[in-house]
């Protein structure tokens, strides 16, 4: 278990382990719900996109052609928010 010191102005600074089980990383955002028994609940948000975002994004940034293989390891990473 982790402990935390709450700030003056109401904050905390999550340990670096927590953020790792999360899968976070600086910049992303996490949700926090209250739990029974008075605790709470933190999630990463995941990012969410469309086909048309991913598309659009890269329309015309190609200047050979591209296997599926690869196509395929780009698709993975922008699910997995690594791009």
């Amino acid at each position: 278990m982790t402990t935390l010191q709450i700030t003056a102005k109401g904050q905390i600074t999550l340990k670096k382990a927590v953020l790792e089980a999360l899968g976070a990383k600086p910049g992303d955002k996490v949700d926090v719900e209250p739990a029974l028994g008075g605790g709470v609940t933190l999630r990463p948000v995941r990012k969410t996109g469309s086909f048309a975002d991913v598309y659009c994004r890269h329309s015309g940034s190609v200047s050979e052609p591209v296997s599926i293989e690869e196509m395929n390891e780009v698709i993975a990473a922008g699910w997995a928010g690594e791009l």
